[in-house]
């Protein structure tokens, strides 16, 4: 189970290493739930991202009101541990408060932006912008 997103920006703000950095977003991608294969489908991957990309955004129907539920995975070891970031960040809030989320917020406060490779950046971009469209639609329904 991931820790919630304010406890992973703490412990980013711990660790000056950035093999060390990279270390625990690899580990926090180890420790996100697998997406089962079987949601692993075209209609779930997140296109302009470098390695393969899932993201499987739905509601939550065990939630008194509507909540998103989010679950990922990639390819790549590091690019799941982003994954891992916006799942953490994402999961659970309304759609509302989802669609208005700068899941790019989170990866410049934690620097990733001038350390990765613009391809990689581009796909958070694309996995916020995923998250946001699917969020907005949700909350329009």
């Amino acid at each position: 189970m991931l820790p919630p997103i304010d406890d992973i920006i703490d412990n980013f703000e711990l660790i000056e290493d950035w093999e060390q950095r990279y270390g625990y977003i690899i580990e926090l991608g180890r420790e996100m739930e697998a997406l089962p294969e079987a949601r692993q489908t075209e209609d779930n991957r997140v296109h302009g991202c470098e390695s393969q990309v899932w993201l499987d955004v739905g509601l939550d129907p065990a939630a008194p009101e509507p909540r998103l539920s989010l679950r990922g995975d990639s390819d790549s070891s590091i690019v799941r541990g982003f994954v891992a970031l916006m799942v953490s960040l994402y999961d659970g809030k309304t759609p509302q408060d989802a669609a208005t989320t700068d899941g790019l917020d989170i990866f410049r406060r934690l620097d990733f932006g001038s350390h990765v490779t613009s391809k990689r950046s581009n796909g958070v971009r694309a996995m916020v912008a995923r998250i946001q469209h699917d969020a907005k639609r949700f909350a329009a329904a």
